[in-house]
């Protein structure tokens, strides 16, 4: 084993989360301000741009995993995100304040989330892989619900606050591009770098996807989620994690899967499952008291780190 190597990729794969991370930074900063410029409003920006921008990572990530074969990488790393989303920083959030729902994310969100997770499911199930037309579906899905949330938010008076320009048209523009090379640049540090030292140490594509890569693409939701706690933003904070794992199935899967269709190891099985059932869980939780508290967020927590231990000592 070259020990040096082996360090030079460590290097690498944190290089590369720097890179994915302040790229998506830049990639939201920029496309905001053109947002503004055009006068649109700041609620259909972060439905659309933010959610998308702090999915960005695993776009990369997964888009980039399969152009070049590494389906497992793609598959695990939306797996290991969404759960890690789910059962660490809410769970972390909630142990921190409790989060109280809005009755909308309760309506349509939420329930858009568990059907779009059952939906993902079952295509895996039924022959073990995720198809070009299944992807388009995963696509077409995301563009549906988005659609119906810039309408909603048209029609509410509420919604049509617009921020003021922070940045200029052509200093918008520089951030968007940088942002773009960032995440594109990082993407592929995170996959060449991962995929080495997993051969390295003997680990499977799959544990490095749920672990590793999953918890570096996921910084960003877990940065603005605490962050969004500390200005008592309760709603941001769900709306990111809610958000971010519907753009994580729909348009990650999606496109990746349209790009090169994606073959599951059935040795997966657990970890899909479990990915349906905390979603479900999560739903529950949410839907009971309309908020989480300290209660679940320590049982979403522990269910983590329990998962974590699995992940590691079954590979």
């Amino acid at each position: 084993m070259d020990f040096i190597s082996i360090i030079i990729q460590v290097v690498l794969l944190i290089v590369g989360f720097v890179l994915l991370i302040k790229g998506a930074d830049f990639f939201v900063d920029g496309s905001s301000n053109v947002a503004s410029i055009l006068k649109i409003p700041t609620l259909i920006v972060g439905l659309t741009i933010v959610a998308f921008g702090t999915s960005a990572p695993e776009a990369a990530v997964s888009i980039t995993s399969s152009l070049s074969g590494s389906n497992a990488l793609a598959l695990s790393n939306v797996i290991g995100s969404n759960l890690f989303n789910m059962m660490l920083i809410i769970g972390l959030c909630a142990l921190l304040k409790e989060l109280k729902i809005d009755e909308k994310v309760l309506k349509l969100d939420l329930p858009f989330l568990v059907i779009l997770t059952g939906i993902l499911t079952a295509f895996i199930l039924l022959g073990w892989k995720i198809s070009r037309i299944e992807g388009i579906i995963l696509i077409i899905l995301i563009i549906a619900y988005v659609s119906y949330l810039v309408y909603n938010a048209r029609k509410s008076k509420e919604s049509l606050t617009v921020e003021k320009p922070k940045l200029s048209l052509l200093r918008s523009i520089i951030y968007i591009v940088c942002g773009v090379a960032g995440i594109i640049i990082g993407a592929d540090l995170v996959v060449d770098s991962a995929s080495y030292i997993a051969l390295a140490f003997g680990m499977s594509e799959t544990l490095v996807g749920l672990t590793i890569v999953a918890m570096g693409t996921s910084l960003p939701e877990l940065v603005t989620s605490l962050a969004a706690l500390k200005k008592d933003e309760n709603q941001l904070v769900i709306g990111n994690v809610i958000g971010s794992n519907i753009f994580n199935i729909s348009l990650v899967l999606g496109a990746s899967s349209a790009i090169s269709p994606i073959s599951i190891n059935h040795n997966m099985l657990l970890d899909i499952m479990l990915m349906f059932g905390v979603t479900i869980l999560f739903f529950i939780f949410g839907k009971t008291h309309n908020k989480y508290d300290k209660k679940e967020g320590f049982i979403l927590v522990a269910l983590f780190i329990a998962y974590m231990a699995f992940a590691i000592f079954r590979n």
